[in-house]
């Protein structure tokens, strides 16, 4: 989603500063285009050729460079960028923000700037509760500006409390929305995901491969589109973007329960989980002795088809997606699987996808069969969210 996004960062001196390093590199990594812009302050702690390697670009740092202003001043740098981070904001640069102070490059470049803009504070716990910050927090966020942070923890001057610049994912993931059109405002989404886990004994469980990655992907996407979105998360599945409300389960019956509960009157149920078909009729509460036993007969009894519950609520979702998962004859499977459980389409997709980062597949609905051919499934994702809008129009 960072793909070709240009990205400014502004640098404030703070001994956070290091921290950000590993900042613009997740950035460029994710394929944004970077520049910095660097406060005096900021040059005491981390020398500007930091920054340069990372981003082959020149940094800014003076208001008064002619050279620098005629390549690039600080009205172009405003122009130039998409969204505008400031890491770390310090208390001073704050309350020059809150002001209208701009006496030099950076605050200067922030009088004339109509991007996004991102504030990732970072000071000691004292000045970041003090009623001066907090007023000038309030005139920011008043303006529209967007705040991450700042978390609690151990302090550079080895106190406790709130003041440490946010982890760097963190704040990537807090700048996607602002990078992102928000084309599912005021909807709510609830998605499952990942294998269930049945248990046999104390120790012994039945379960399968997934992964739950394309579902936490595709609750992610969702939600950085402006979504409300709930993760009904079984063992395993990778943590969703923080905008994600998750909620664990392990067996088919606990997902069944939180997913009727969390898709009633819900715009889309997307029902990615690989839930296991069978649990044990009879379990233990302890762990069952092999001793000298050579065979043992267990018998299974069918689990739920909670995409074929949710499908039949009174309070159904709009929108209910399933997915098949297919050895063969997929879209077949799908299309007879489309009227038995009552949705409104089906993702098929080859078991050989299970825990593999590569994906693929077809939409399949009672009018039409798109494939959908993807490199990642990050890409998968994407695709299948745009093929769900479609259903809205």
């Amino acid at each position: 989603m960072l793909a070709g996004k240009r990205i400014l960062i502004g640098i404030g001196g703070g001994i956070a500063v290091y921290r950000v390093a590993e900042l613009v590199r997740l950035l460029i990594k994710a394929g944004a285009e970077v520049r910095c812009v660097m406060t005096r302050s900021a040059c005491q702690f981390v020398s500007p050729l930091t920054f340069e390697a990372l981003t082959g670009k020149e940094v800014h740092t003076e208001l008064f460079d002619l050279t620098t202003e005629r390549n690039m001043g600080h009205i172009q740098l405003a122009r130039w960028a998409d969204a505008v981070v400031i890491a770390p904001a310090t208390a001073n640069i704050l309350a020059r923000l809150a002001y209208g102070i701009a006496d030099d490059l950076l605050t200067t470049m922030m009088q004339v700037n109509k991007a996004p803009t991102l504030l990732a504070p970072a000071m000691n716990s004292s000045m970041w509760e003090s009623d001066a910050t907090r007023r000038n927090v309030e005139a920011l966020t008043t303006r529209g500006i967007r705040f991450i942070g700042p978390e609690s923890g151990q302090l550079a001057c080895g106190e406790e409390g709130s003041g440490r610049l946010s982890e760097p994912e963190n704040i990537v993931s807090a700048l996607l929305p602002l990078l992102t059109e928000q084309t599912l405002q005021d909807q709510r989404w609830v998605i499952n995901a990942g294998p269930t886990a049945e248990a046999w004994d104390a120790v012994r469980l039945l379960t399968n491969r997934a992964s739950g990655k394309l579902g936490a992907l595709l609750a992610s996407a969702a939600a950085v589109m402006g979504a409300e979105v709930a993760l009904i998360a079984g063992p395993g599945t990778p943590d969703a973007h923080p905008l994600v409300k998750r909620i664990n389960v392990t067996s088919a019956d606990e997902m069944l329960a939180a997913c009727i509960d969390t898709a009633k009157d819900a715009n889309t149920f997307i029902a990615t989980a690989a839930v296991s078909d069978f649990r044990f009729q009879e379990t233990h509460s302890g762990k069952l002795k092999r001793n000298d036993t050579k065979s043992m007969n267990v018998e299974l009894i069918a689990n739920p088809d909670i995409v074929a519950e949710v499908a039949a609520m009174y309070q159904r979702p709009s929108h209910v997606i399933a997915f098949a998962a297919e050895s063969s004859n997929h879209t077949g499977y799908a299309r007879s699987k489309l009227e038995q459980k009552g949705v409104d389409a089906i993702v098929a997709n080859d078991i050989g996808n299970m825990g593999s980062e590569r994906a693929g597949g077809w939409w399949v609905t009672a009018e039409r069969e798109v494939p959908i051919d993807s490199e990642s499934k990050q890409a998968f994702a994407e695709q299948i969210i745009q093929h769900i809008m479609e259903l809205e129009s």
